[in-house]
């Protein structure tokens, strides 16, 4: 038996994807290539060339320390696209950002200097290769049969561009908030999207597992998915924004049910 496509979604006609932990699994894919490094480089000829202090500090870090490092690295980001003006503040964008906070990082964990200015460049380029979800991919490809697919994420075309065929994603549209001098949630993003696509933006619906990316994507018309993704939701589930959001949010697709293949199911999209 076939589910009602809702309403407010019926006359959509593309989707733009919040990438981020949406359709990637950064946390996992960044935790597992800082271990690796750190692994190497102790394991490495150079490494006893290091200052002592240096050498005991990076041999110390547990991987609970590492997953720490990750989120302080991914908050980083937050606070950095969140605290940008466009117009006032100096564009950035994120490649450059995620060098910069990793020499942050390194240097407020006591490994500073520990990798070479190149060995740092290249690990601060993981976040061009990130894992997908299981679901990723086959649910975009599938939506793509029907919709428009777009990214829509903070990070830079070509970061984009490299996500999309790493995980083979198979998006017809690449979209960067940085096509339009702003990140998200300034409205110049979700509007500057749908004008991007060719459509209106009550043609569009946001994709994405936070929902103050989709509430400021409905302060600008759009529709509005919500992808249940683990340890990705800013708001608690106590908290009266996110019972709030029950209501308002047009698709709600939880943790276990499917991801984006459920989103095409209930789309209307046949197996």
């Amino acid at each position: 038996m076939s589910v009602p496509i809702p309403e407010a979604l019926r006359g959509i006609k593309a989707l733009t994807f919040d990438v981020f932990g949406t359709v990637v699994n950064w946390r996992l894919t960044v935790h597992r290539e800082l271990v690796k490094r750190a692994r190497e480089k102790i394991a490495s000829p150079t490494f006893s060339s290091l200052p002592e202090p240096s050498r005991a500090r990076l041999q110390s870090m547990t991987d609970d320390d590492w997953a720490t490092f990750v989120q302080e690295w991914r908050t980083s980001y937050y606070e950095f696209t969140r605290g940008f003006v466009p117009g006032e503040s100096e564009w950035k964008d994120i490649d450059t950002h995620h060098y910069d906070a990793l020499h942050g990082l390194l240097q407020k964990w006591g490994i500073a200097g520990v990798f070479t200015d190149d060995e740092a460049r290249s690990l601060s380029l993981v976040w061009h290769r990130l894992e997908p979800w299981d679901d990723s991919a086959a649910g975009i490809q599938k939506l793509g049969t029907r919709f428009v697919t777009s990214t829509l994420s903070n990070g830079n075309r070509s970061l984009l561009k490299d996500l999309n065929d790493y995980g083979g994603l198979g998006f017809r549209r690449i979209v960067s908030t940085a096509d339009f001098g702003a990140y998200k949630p300034h409205p110049s993003t979700y509007l500057g999207a749908a004008d991007t696509l060719g459509v209106r933006p009550e043609e569009v619906a946001m994709v994405a597992a936070h929902l103050g990316d989709l509430a400021a994507a409905r302060s600008n018309g759009l529709r509005t998915i919500y992808v249940e993704r683990p340890q990705e939701e800013a708001w608690g589930g106590g908290e009266e924004r996110y019972k709030e959001a029950r209501e308002w949010v047009d698709l709600w697709v939880a943790e276990r049910e499917g991801g984006f293949l459920e989103v095409a199911k209930r789309l209307g999209i046949s197996e």
